[in-house]
């Protein structure tokens, strides 16, 4: 992409390389029947009734974009990997599923201001150089009421070492994930309402058992 850093285009090549094993991940490809079910469950507990125009932000190879355009959503993603966006139009092409997805910046989505319902991130904010800048934006494109959808963790509590995915990673603000307390600071002053909804215990949706904190936050404007 033109006018792209060193570090973004790092970044890029990074999952670029990743794309094409990246459905392999039960969470990431969705292919068992239980760890879809799962993920569709409480994407229809988190998103309103009716159609809404939804946001899938880092939205990789598409798999939860497919569960909300299937849902009846008029769906959108970003991603910075050209190959993650290639997929996710694949897949929601192959299921007949109508779907908008560009390549660009998550922390600065290429959308104008107030266009969409919900912002749905799914383990992405880690990856972010600037989260709280990012967490701004990303509010700046919901329309009032809309809600932000956010799936993260804190990664790696098993206490192994794990080598940066990029050079550099190590010194970003949340590397390695961001504790729910973390994020719902970050969050609160942004936001009209909030609520926490753990996942760490919810094996279906991982494929198996984890270790670590997982969990979904809720806000609204």
């Amino acid at each position: 992409m033109p006018g792209m850093s060193d570090s973004s285009r790092a970044i890029a090549g990074y999952w670029d390389a990743a794309a094409s094993g990246f459905d392999d991940e039960p969470d990431h490809g969705l292919r068992a029947a239980p760890t879809r079910e799962a993920w569709a469950r409480r994407v229809r507990r988190w998103l309103p009734p009716g159609p809404a125009d939804v946001l899938d932000v880092g939205c990789g190879t598409g798999s939860l974009a497919q569960l909300i355009a299937a849902d009846g959503h008029r769906v959108s993603g970003v991603d910075l990997a050209p190959r993650m966006v290639t997929r996710a139009r694949a897949k929601l092409a192959a299921a007949g599923l109508p779907g908008h997805f560009v390549v660009g910046d998550a922390a600065a989505p290429p959308f104008r201001e107030g266009r969409f319902d919900v912002l749905l991130c799914r383990h992405l904010i880690w990856t972010l150089p600037a989260p709280e800048q990012a967490l701004r934006a990303w509010v700046r494109l919901l329309r009032p009421g809309g809600r932000l959808v956010l799936v993260e963790g804190r990664w790696r509590e098993a206490g192994r070492p794990v080598r940066p995915y990029v050079a550099g990673a190590e010194h970003l603000p949340w590397d390695g994930g961001v504790t729910a307390d973390e994020l719902a600071t970050a969050i609160r002053p942004l936001v009209a309402e909030l609520h926490i909804e753990p996942l760490s215990g919810d094996t279906a949706l991982w494929g198996g058992p984890v270790n670590d904190e997982r969990y979904a936050l809720i806000a609204r404007l």
